[in-house]
């Protein structure tokens, strides 16, 4: 899970694990792959590798994006998605291009 906390897009809501410092008020491409036979995730932000993590396992696995609230909610979130494709084979991508406000 990627979540946004400052300006500051990270996986999950560790401050160790900073996909990029400064998300805010642009346009970015994501794409994230998720190889479930091997057990790995991988995030590219403007197509650089920036998280390179073991899945958590599991049966089932899908990709979700939008706002939601999980810890230290703000009073204004907003995210923007364009172009959205998914594709499954080997590794699953998603190549999306979003902003954050």
């Amino acid at each position: 899970m990627l979540h946004v906390y400052g300006g500051r897009l990270m996986y999950y809501d560790d401050e160790t694990w900073v996909v990029d410092g400064d998300i805010y008020d642009r346009w970015f491409r994501l794409n994230v792959v998720h190889d479930v036979d091997a057990g790995a995730l991988a995030v590219f932000v403007d197509g650089e590798e920036r998280l390179a993590v073991a899945g958590h396992g599991g049966l089932r696995h899908y990709f979700k994006f939008g706002v939601y609230t999980q810890t230290n909610p703000s009073h204004y979130m907003e995210s923007r998605w364009r172009d959205v494709k998914q594709q499954r084979g080997p590794a699953q991508l998603m190549n999306v291009s979003l902003e954050w406000p």
